[in-house]
């Protein structure tokens, strides 16, 4: 019993910590990743040379990847144990899923093939859906739980720089 009683003051300790800063190091993280992928969509929307278009996709794609993989193993279980609506977490997984498959469609696929800018078209669109979602719903039940966000957001950057660096010599080889 003292234990839990501990556990739950460390928690709320840590979860009044997080609220003194402007964001929980973990939804900052997040956060700073939609940015960055919104960025490389406007990018590739702007941009008319092939090469460098098929270049800003497969950077597209490595970071949706890595993204969708450490919000699976780390954020949505623990979002699942933690907040009441099941929906969220579920949703979320199916548009993960439903982006992942596009994604490999656009791996699989020659730049000059004549589906290849609707699709990576397509996959923007529905990642901005997801992010809104995410952020104006997920996001804020999670503040509102009792977890310590700045926590989970080490661990969320710690498995990104694993995947980032194991993706990269995969790419290489």
């Amino acid at each position: 019993m003292a234990t839990s009683q501990s556990k739950s003051t460390g928690s709320t300790a840590a979860k009044k910590k997080s609220a003194s800063r402007s964001k929980p190091k973990a939804l900052a993280m997040l956060e700073k990743d939609h940015r960055e992928v919104e960025g490389l969509f406007a990018d590739f929307e702007k941009q008319e040379d092939e090469a460098k278009k098929a270049e800003i996709v497969q950077t597209i794609c490595m970071e949706l990847k890595v993204h969708a993989q450490i919000e699976e193993e780390l954020l949505y279980p623990m979002a699942q144990e933690e907040i009441d609506d099941d929906d969220l977490v579920h949703e979320a997984l199916v548009e993960h899923h439903t982006a992942k498959q596009l994604i490999k469609e656009i791996e699989t696929a020659r730049s000059s093939d004549s589906l290849y800018d609707a699709r990576v078209k397509v996959l923007g669109e529905y990642v901005k859906h997801h992010v809104k979602e995410e952020e104006g719903e997920l996001f804020p039940a999670l503040k509102k739980a009792d977890v310590d966000l700045d926590e989970l957001g080490e661990k969320l950057m710690a498995r990104k720089t694993e995947l980032v660096e194991k993706m990269s010599k995969s790419a290489k080889s």
